[in-house]
């Protein structure tokens, strides 16, 4: 059997969902500024650049090479 909780005044209740609600709505506060954060942090064209210069470098200089040499191509041909 299974005791049964005994009847807590309605002011209690009120009052543990008012904090339950504070605390529910500081978490999710916390969570969207993560959240903004982070996609802050992920977006950020100059420091992913920065972080990413070598294989951004590589491309940029393969492209440029192929494009002259495509060039180069229409005007030297017969």
């Amino acid at each position: 059997m299974t005791q049964a909780q005994p009847q807590l005044p309605a002011e209690i209740l009120e009052k543990r969902a008012a904090e339950q609600r504070r605390a529910l709505h500081n978490d999710v506060r916390e969570l969207r500024s993560a959240v903004r954060h982070e996609i802050r942090e992920r977006t950020d064209i100059k420091r992913n650049v920065r972080r990413h210069f070598a294989p951004i470098a590589g491309g940029t200089a393969v492209v440029a090479l192929a494009l002259g040499y495509g060039t180069a191509g229409i005007f030297t041909r017969h």
